[in-house]
């Protein structure tokens, strides 16, 4: 039987309201925001608690229909698209956005897997705690997908990646069953860790419904400067002499482009470049403490000066308010986005190791312009975590389509020079559709094989987002 004749047995469980059929309620499901993935699916359904995402997997189970858990669609590379054979039914999280609980003194906080991460962490703030995963799409990416793809962001080298922040889960299986892990523990030593199985398992194991979160003491001086740099070799100075200086205090430490900087001002409303003449890279540091005695501007300012002193920095601007801080930070964050309106644009994601990027970036811009002449290299991302957002534009004038026809291309040149590095073809986006026919280049068969064993066991019958990862 086709998935479409199976809505009436869907509506049964969620109402025949939360059971999407329409192509205009559809669409917004069905394509992610770059364009690069247009699905099709006969339906999306959108349950509104663990048990209707528990008898809906159970009735998917029993009848054979393939599901693709979304959450906020942001992800980069096609997890949460179905495939545009019609095949896969979208099983939204979005309703689910409850926060079930907060324990300020015990420093956590329990919620929905369908809360806008935006709001949780608008809601630790409010109990005067810091939630410090920190993304571009923090305003429509919701923390279920966050989990599931192990999402990185700006506070990976104080705060770790998402992993790093979850004590507990909720996960409907692919048969229905519930596993409740929702603990807030910080020890527990009781056999496997199952919750990571379901970190960056991008919804092929289990569909997260709720997770238990670490919270942290909010910043009570929080400090952010811009400086001018010649090269990344100088960035990796300066990253070295801030981590050397400021240890944990040092919270953020981001290495921009002129080319993304120019990107920005022109397309931006309201950015300005920080500092008064162009320079051809920049570093964008934060320093923050939880304590309001402590020197966080003068530690700062001293970093910068030593920094000067040995010619690393060319210039420099230290935010005067907290507004500015957050110009400083909407210029980092709404890097890729400026991208879309420059064109075509092929990206990567990728990870080398920390003292190596200035060495990567030298010979990687190189090559992809030998291999399109004209094209607009725009790398940018996490110095500090070793995490690079290894994007090109196209050529000025170039046709769109002409240009991302060689995606494939470009994108074996630069991971096979990512590779040689030691480094990551995935950092932080996952691994989705986009990558999947690459896993067998970069892990070993008895990875690949450990991993096909677990998605047999949990998924026997291959139900769950059957067209990622595996």
């Amino acid at each position: 039987m086709e998935p479409s004749h199976h809505a009436a047995g869907f509506a049964a469980i969620i109402g025949e309201a939360h059971v999407l059929t329409s192509p205009e309620d559809k669409a917004p499901y069905l394509r992610e925001w770059r364009d690069k993935y247009q699905g099709r699916s006969s339906m999306v359904l959108r349950p509104g608690s663990t048990a209707q995402v528990s008898a809906l997997m159970r009735y998917a189970y029993n009848h054979g229909l393939r599901i693709v858990p979304q959450g906020g669609n942001t992800g980069l590379v096609g997890a949460q698209i179905p495939l545009e054979t019609g095949e896969e039914i979208v099983l939204s999280l979005s309703r689910m956005n409850s926060v079930r609980a907060i324990d300020p003194d015990g420093f956590t906080i329990t919620v929905d897997s369908g809360v806008v991460l935006e709001t949780l962490q608008q809601e630790a703030e409010k109990a005067d705690r810091l939630f410090p995963l920190a993304l571009g799409s923090q305003g429509s990416c919701q923390i279920g997908g966050n989990i599931s793809t192990n999402a990185g962001g700006t506070a990976v080298l104080a705060y770790g990646n998402t992993r790093d922040l979850v004590l507990g889960l909720e996960v409907v299986l692919p048969n229905g069953d519930v596993w409740d892990g929702l603990k807030t523990l910080r020890k527990d030593n009781t056999g496997y860790d199952l919750k990571q199985l379901f970190i960056g398992g991008e919804g092929t194991l289990g569909i997260i419904t709720a997770a238990a979160l670490k919270l942290f003491p909010r910043p009570k001086k929080l400090e952010a400067a811009f400086a001018g740099l010649q090269d990344p070799h100088a960035a990796l100075k300066l990253f070295s002499m801030a981590k050397a200086q400021a240890g944990p205090v040092l919270t953020g430490f981001e290495l921009m482009p002129r080319i993304g900087m120019e990107f920005c001002v022109a397309h931006l409303d309201g950015a300005r470049d920080p500092l008064q003449t162009p320079h051809q890279w920049y570093a964008l540091l934060e320093l923050s403490s939880g304590s309001e005695a402590f020197p966080v501007h003068d530690l700062l300012e001293a970093v910068l000066s030593e920094a000067f002193d040995a010619g690393i920095v060319e210039d420099a601007a230290i935010a005067q308010s907290m507004n500015q801080v957050s110009d400083f930070w909407r210029i980092r964050h709404g890097m890729s986005e400026v991208q879309k309106k420059e064109g075509g644009s092929i990206k990567h994601d990728v990870s080398v190791p920390v003292g190596r990027i200035p060495e990567f970036l030298d010979r990687t811009i190189a090559a992809v312009r030998e291999f399109v002449p004209g094209c607009r290299p725009v790398p940018f991302g996490h110095l500090g975590d070793g995490n690079i957002h290894f994007n090109i534009s196209q050529p000025i004038g170039a046709d769109r389509d002409s240009y991302l026809a060689k995606w494939d291309e470009m994108s074996a040149l630069v991971h096979g020079i990512v590779l040689e590095f030691g480094g990551s073809i995935s950092a932080e986006h996952g691994i989705g559709r986009m990558k999947r026919d690459l896993l067998a280049e970069v892990k070993s068969p008895v990875e690949l094989d450990m991993m096909r064993k677990i998605k047999a066991a949990l998924d026997p019958k291959g139900i769950l987002n059957p067209g990622s990862m595996l």
